[in-house]
């Protein structure tokens, strides 16, 4: 997957998707070409997601961790990096000091 620093040529969502008492807050994206992503931000807490397709989580600032359902070990990301959850499953994420700013790929 190719990082980019910007989407061109885009349709957004004006109205913000808030989590978790707002720890976690994104808009949602559509590409030119149909394509649907959100991009956000996760303010430090633990938090669970669950996921209702494929997911490629992008990290464009900051820094978490992860643990995917089913696994025990946590994972560290940074930006530039990211990571695959399957459909229909959850992780947990945890984001301590700096906020982690994401783009959410969706499958």
């Amino acid at each position: 997957m190719t990082q980019s620093a910007q989407f061109d040529a885009v349709s957004v969502v004006k109205k913000a998707n808030v989590y978790f008492d707002g720890k976690c807050v994104s808009h949602s994206i559509v590409l030119a070409d149909g394509v649907k992503k959100s991009v956000g931000v996760i303010l430090p807490s633990t938090l669970t997601f669950n996921t209702g397709v494929p997911e490629i989580m992008e990290g464009v600032a900051g820094s978490c961790r992860v643990r995917l359902k089913g696994e025990t070990e946590w994972k560290t990301y940074g930006a530039g990096e990211s990571f695959n959850v399957p459909g229909n499953s959850s992780f947990d994420i945890e984001v301590a000091g700096d906020a982690y700013h994401y783009v959410c790929h969706f499958a």
